[in-house]
């Protein structure tokens, strides 16, 4: 199949790098240290939503700040070692120029700088919780993406491993690739479903970039 588009627009963890471990094992301690129980721990999703949110639905508002603190803290210190980098990520980035990709993450600058480098990704545009005032599945940060890379929303595709990723996208007039990666694909509704990056090549034509995917879809 092929996509073409201006610009590629690519959530960080679950598509290009995996810190699950790490995502785990932060939240299990703070979710101790601030005496949440196992059973109410069990029912909020932590993958593909902004600290906040999930803080939100565990805490009263007048411990939430230093609360998202701890979180960030903890998070940031297991960064070296804990994250790692997913299957065609590299080689997708390596064939895309400055000005036609950006990171559109639900985690805070700093720690989503922290892995990208840790990751090895340099990233030309960055769009984190801190730069919107809603989250996915809202459009706002692919939305927000778009207008900083100069691009129409229409001619962006969206790569995101989470429903709420692809609701954004969706919601935001783009086509959208799903990675079938932390989600069964039967549970991802895009115009595209993939394993990974690895299924993935770009070709860069102009002011364009033409995807084809490859292998089973």
């Amino acid at each position: 199949m092929k996509l073409h588009a201006e610009a590629l627009l690519f959530d960080n963890d679950g598509t290009l790098v995996s810190s699950m471990e790490s995502v785990h094992r932060c939240w299990t301690r703070w979710a101790r240290e601030y005496g949440i129980t196992e059973e109410a721990f069990a029912r909020v999703e932590l993958h593909g939503r902004p600290a906040a949110e999930i803080i939100a639905d565990l805490l009263p508002e007048p411990v939430r700040a230093g609360a998202r603190d701890r979180i960030e803290a903890l998070e940031l210190a297991d960064v070296p070692g804990g994250v790692v980098l997913l299957p065609g990520a590299k080689e997708l980035l390596g064939a895309l120029p400055a000005g036609r990709w950006a990171v559109v993450t639900s985690a805070g600058r700093r720690l989503a700088e922290a892995r990208l480098r840790e990751a090895g990704i340099d990233f030309p545009e960055l769009v984190a919780a801190d730069d919107v005032r809603r989250g996915k599945p809202d459009p706002e940060p692919f939305l927000l993406a778009a207008r900083r890379l100069g691009v129409d929303p229409a001619r962006c595709v969206v790569f995101e491993d989470a429903p709420a990723g692809l609701a954004a996208g969706r919601a935001a007039g783009m086509r959208t690739v799903a990675l079938a990666t932390t989600h069964p694909a039967e549970e991802l509704d895009a115009d595209v479903v993939l394993k990974d990056l690895s299924a993935v090549s770009a070709l860069v034509e102009g002011a364009g970039v033409t995807l084809r995917t490859h292998g089973r879809e």
